[in-house]
């Protein structure tokens, strides 16, 4: 085994649905979800974003955006993959305001962007987006470590750790 790790993969997927394909912004969020759902299953790889090789939460939006919005606006620096990171920069949330539509949380919606802070002191620093609001419990598909991307309940633990949604930005008509 190498003492070195393995670099991050980049590679993007061909795009499969945009949101310059939807009549409404109604249907934008529903586009969203459904090339979110093409990840599942995607193994946990940090920094990583090619979908059916590797993610870390952060990987699976900006593959979501490639294919959805098209071209990433910016390329992420390196971070590290402890959530309970204290003291650490807003870096994930302030990229977020830059590139994404803010909203309140009591607004949020499916196929919008969800921030958390895991622990109070720490910096932002895991995302999901939200995939269902009916039912019981909102669903999130989200990537973290130890697990593939995975589609799941957003109870109240996480909920508590909610700091932000944003919803993705307006595609040019074609």
């Amino acid at each position: 085994m190498s003492q070195f790790p393995t670099p991050p993969v980049h590679r993007r997927a061909a795009p499969t649905r945009s949101l310059r394909d939807l009549p409404s912004p109604e249907g934008e969020g529903e586009a969203v979800v459904q090339v979110a759902r093409t990840w599942l299953g995607t193994p946990y790889r940090h920094q990583a974003s090619e979908r059916g090789v590797g993610a870390d939460c952060l990987g699976l939006v900006r593959g979501v955006w490639c294919e959805v919005v098209g071209t990433e606006p910016e390329e992420p620096p390196p971070y590290s993959a402890d959530w309970a990171e204290v003291g650490g920069e807003e870096t994930l949330l302030w990229a977020a305001r830059r590139r994404l539509v803010e909203r309140p949380v009591g607004m949020m919606r499916p196929g919008d962007v969800l921030l958390f802070r895991i622990s109070e002191g720490a910096a932002v620093k895991h995302c999901a987006i939200l995939s269902d609001v009916e039912g019981p419990e909102p669903r999130m598909i989200h990537a973290y470590w130890g697990r593939a991307v995975v589609e799941s309940w957003m109870g109240p633990w996480w909920k508590r750790r909610l700091v932000a949604v944003f919803g993705w930005p307006a595609a040019p008509r074609a």
